[in-house]
């Protein structure tokens, strides 16, 4: 029986990325469904660490405040190679409202998205699983079976997967998840309250490298530490997570304190696990998408996972929205799929690449005690790695979304635009306050007698206004800017997400034609 009042949009998976999406497109005004074939949220701890760009997201999906009232603020890492203490940094960034990682475990996570999506007038339908999807030309038919048993059918316009590394809709598509089993890598975990040598600091986090293993400690907001530790794989057949008295064998090795005790947490987290480097051929084909683990996995090397689910859920609400609304051209949600998939591979890259995390070679190590000091004493290095960590510099420079113009700075069409100091008339905010993510956002940046008052550049508002787009236009004048922080004598047409979609001179008018005209339908 297929059920005729179905949703805009129907989403299979309640983890983070799922949840994450379903608010997003609820704030769009677009009716969802979330199932799940879980009793409820995640009571499994797994993620722990949410980013810094990350944090911006949830700030968009009206979460965020709760988010970092139940986490702990990260401030700094220390580095111990073989027992000897090598350098620390600390984690805070610039040039955003959340300068500081934030330790959260993925229970948390869970339950204060669906709280924020209850919030929103939806529920999620848990011991609900999808067990057929069907893709038309103008919509999807998904098979559910509930709590009793009883199957039904559910039409929708869109699908979206995000059930993980076994995805219904991506194996219903044939989209080949290409990629390979990682090999000669374990990660052993357990959540525990440590007795050794180091000081016990709830914003510090540890790094102990010693040979053929990379063991983090970071503090979990319930207290104790998120012992994760990276090493080699001598015997893949075993499956067993690993127990207390393994774990602290581990720990005591890398730490080089032999008398250490771990008291595990209630309640218990210990895991073994292993992994593959995979990611979907394409995102999109006709009404179903894929997101997070559906359409990329990787080891969790820098805790990307999570966060870049984040970052799909956010990027893809947006153009789904508008194309769902006939706001916009269809090619609009083709580039979530060519974006996402960048970014997932470039992390991918980098994460195999990151040293400090994964169980180091006798070169690499020796080279770590050599050179390690002189490094993490580099405020240049440690700026870059803190860069790295927040994931504030991705962009998309290279997605067909990205328009360049003209226009002065080091900001290019496809950057984050960041959050910089604002101020007039005594009062100080944010440049990230006159953005929004229900709409998108024409900043005009003056020089001197360039900017004369808002009339000025009305004829702009109005060519908007022709376009199905829903837009602001904000004037910033000299002396609400400290000079130099964003190219004057420009524009910058901001997307919903935060990233420059047109960089152009001030007032070409014909750039801001063409751009709309690509993008966006005529208002009727």
């Amino acid at each position: 029986m297929s059920d005729d009042t179905g949703p805009d949009v129907l989403i299979i998976g309640g983890g983070p990325t799922g949840l994450a999406l379903a608010v997003a497109l609820r704030q769009h005004g677009l009716a969802v469904t979330v199932v799940d074939r879980k009793p409820g949220t995640q009571r499994e701890v797994r993620a722990s660490v949410i980013w810094q760009r990350a944090l911006e997201i949830l700030r968009d999906l009206g979460c965020a405040d709760r988010f970092t009232d139940s986490g702990l603020p990260l401030r700094r890492a220390e580095m111990y190679v073989q027992g000897r203490r090598i350098g620390g940094h600390e984690n805070a960034m610039e040039h955003t409202p959340f300068p500081r990682p934030l330790g959260i475990e993925q229970t948390a996570m869970e339950s204060l998205l669906a709280e924020r999506l209850a919030e929103l007038g939806t529920e999620v339908c848990w011991e609900t699983e999808a067990v057929a999807v069907r893709p038309g030309a103008g919509g999807a038919e998904v098979d559910v079976r509930g709590p009793d048993g009883r199957s039904r059918t559910i039409g929708c316009r869109w699908v979206v997967g995000c059930e993980g590394a076994h995805s219904l809709v991506r194996k219903t598509l044939g989209i080949a998840f290409e990629g390979e089993r990682r090999a000669d890598l374990q990660a052993l975990q357990i959540n525990a309250v440590p007795e050794w040598k180091y000081p016990v600091a709830p914003d510090v986090t540890y790094f102990f490298i010693e040979r053929r293993v990379c063991l983090i400690a970071s503090p979990r907001p319930g207290g104790g530490y998120r012992f994760f530790s990276f090493c080699q794989d001598p015997d893949p057949a075993r499956v067993d997570p690993p127990d207390a008295a393994e774990m602290r064998d581990l720990v005591a090795r890398a730490a080089h304190d032999p008398d250490t005790r771990l008291v595990p947490t209630d309640p218990r987290w210990l895991n073994r696990a292993r992994f593959h480097d995979r990611i979907a051929a394409s995102l999109r084909q006709g009404p179903a998408l894929l997101a997070g683990d559906s359409a990329h996995m990787w080891a969790p090397v820098g805790g990307r996972g999570l966060n870049t689910g984040f970052r799909g859920a956010h990027n893809l609400a947006w153009k789904l929205a508008a194309v769902h609304h006939g706001w916009a051209v269809d090619a609009l949600l083709d580039t979530y799929s060519a974006e996402q998939r960048h970014t997932a591979q470039e992390i991918m890259r980098q994460m195999r690449r990151n040293l400090l995390e994964l169980p180091p070679s006798p070169l690499t190590l020796a080279a770590m005690r050599l050179l390690g000091p002189v490094l993490m004493g580099s405020e240049r290095f440690s700026r870059r790695g803190r860069a790295l960590l927040s994931e504030l510099p991705r962009h998309h420079r290279a997605s067909e979304l990205s328009t360049d113009k003209g226009g002065r700075g080091s900001l290019r069409a496809g950057d984050r635009l960041p959050d910089l100091p604002v101020g007039e008339g005594g009062k100080r905010g944010g440049t990230h306050d006159l953005l929004a993510y229900d709409r998108w956002t024409l900043l005009i940046v003056g020089a001197g007698d360039a900017i004369g008052n808002d009339q000025q550049f009305a004829p702009l508002s109005r060519l908007i206004g022709r376009y199905a787009i829903p837009a602001e236009v904000c004037v910033l004048r000299p002396g609400q800017l400290e000079d130099g922080a964003l190219p004057r004598d420009t524009m910058l047409l901001v997307r919903p997400d935060g990233h420059i979609g047109l960089r152009a001179r001030l007032g070409d008018r014909q750039a801001l034609e063409d751009y709309l005209r690509r993008w966006f339908l005529p208002r009727t």
